[in-house]
C-alpha cells in the first residue's frame, strides 16, 4: 500500500497553502488499491485514564501508563474519521464529536472545518457509514448548518441493532465520567430525529460501494460495526471503537465506554488475531493520528506497528 500526498475526491489536486492554518497536520491520504482514503482528525478528547481499563488493577494500569510515558490522571484520546472514494461514491465514515460545551471538550469537534480545509464539500458526500451512534461519531452531523449542506439523498448506513439499542439504551455496565450517559442519550435521540429518513439500516453486513463493506461486530455497542476497504490485493479496516491504544498489549482490559465489556473484548481479540494473520492495515477512531499501521502477534497479546509516514 502506497500513501499518496493528495486524496483525489474531485479529480483535482488540493493546493498546498502558503500559510497553513495548523502547524500540526490533521489529515493523511493513502491509496488502497484503486480506492482513495483520507484519515481526518476531529481533534482529541482529554479523558480520565481509568477509562482505559476499569477492570484492571490500578497498579497495572499505572505501570502501563508509565511505560508509555503518559500521565497518570488524564490523557488525550485521538478522534479520527475517514473519507473514502470508491467509484462514484464519496463516503464519510463517522462524523466526529460536533459541539457539546457541557462536557468541556473544546479540542474535539474539528472535522467539518478540517474537511473544508482539505477541499471537501459536504455536498459531495453520497454516503455516511456509522460505526455506532455514540456522540463522538454522530455529533458532527448535529452542528448548526451542517444538515443544510448535505445532499438531500444522503444515505446513512448503520446497523439495525444500533438504531434499536438507542431507543432505550442500557448504561448499566459502562464506566463513564459524570454527564456522559445523558449527553450520549441526547445526541443519539437528536440524530435519529433529524436524520431518520436518511437511515439505511443493515442486519449483519452491507457493501456500501465496490470494495467498501461495513460489518456488525457488536460488543462496544450492540450495533457497533467495522468497515473493510479492499482493492487490488490491498485492504484496510477501520475498526471504530473496537480497538484502543491499550488494547494491543492488554486486549482483555475493559474500556469505560463499552456497553458489553466481555463481548467487546472477544470482538477485539478476534479482530486483532485476524489482522495479525493477514497483515492488513488498521485504522481506529481512538488510536493516535494518523492511526495507520498493522498488528503483530506478541505471545498471547499483540503489538501495534505504526506505518512509516510517506512524505
Amino acid at each position: 500500500m502506497k500513501p499518496e500526498t493528495n486524496m483525489n475526491l474531485h479529480n483535482t489536486s488540493y493546493p498546498v497553502a502558503s500559510k497553513p492554518e495548523e502547524l500540526v497536520p490533521s489529515r493523511y491520504a493513502l491509496k488502497v488499491g484503486e480506492i482513495d482514503v483520507l484519515v481526518v482528525s476531529d481533534g482529541v478528547l482529554p479523558l480520565p485514564t481509568a477509562m482505559l481499563a476499569h477492570n484492571a488493577a490500578p497498579a497495572d494500569r499505572a505501570t502501563w501508563l508509565h511505560d508509555m510515558f503518559l500521565p497518570q490522571d488524564a490523557f488525550d484520546w485521538a478522534l479520527n474519521a475517514v473519507m473514502v472514494r470508491s467509484g462514484d461514491k464519496t463516503i464519510l465514515i463517522d462524523a466526529g464529536l460536533g459541539s457539546d460545551p457541557d462536557l468541556h471538550l473544546p479540542r474535539a469537534g474539528q472535522l467539518i472545518k478540517r474537511l473544508a480545509a482539505a477541499g471537501i464539500d459536504l455536498s459531495a458526500v453520497t454516503d455516511l457509514v456509522l460505526t455506532h451512534m455514540h456522540m463522538d461519531h454522530v455529533g458532527g452531523l448535529l452542528v448548526d448548518g451542517v444538515k443544510e449542506r448535505l445532499r438531500k439523498d444522503l444515505r446513512i448506513h448503520v446497523a439495525a441493532a444500533e438504531v434499536k439499542f438507542w431507543e432505550a439504551p442500557d448504561f448499566s455496565r459502562v464506566s463513564m465520567p459524570p454527564g456522559f450517559p445523558d449527553a450520549l442519550r441526547a445526541a443519539a435521540k437528536q440524530f435519529v430525529k433529524e436524520y431518520g429518513s436518511h437511515l439505511r439500516p443493515f442486519d449483519e453486513q452491507h457493501e456500501v460501494a465496490p470494495g467498501v463493506v461495513v460489518r456488525r461486530t457488536g460488543g462496544h455497542t450492540p450495533g457497533h460495526s467495522v468497515v473493510r476497504i479492499a482493492s487490488g490485493g490491498e485492504a484496510l479496516t477501520f475498526a471504530g471503537d473496537a480497538v484502543f491504544a491499550v488494547g494491543f498489549e492488554q486486549p482483555e482490559w475493559y474500556n469505560g465506554f463499552e456497553h458489553d465489556p466481555e463481548e467487546a473484548a472477544r470482538v477485539r481479540i478476534r479482530l486483532l488475531r485476524q489482522l495479525a494473520e493477514t497483515g492488513e492495515m488498521l485504522v481506529a477512531t481512538h488510536l493516535p493520528f494518523p492511526s495507520i499501521g498493522r498488528v503483530a502477534a506478541d505471545g498471547d497479546a499483540f503489538r501495534w506497528v505504526p506505518a512509516f509516514w510517506d512524505y
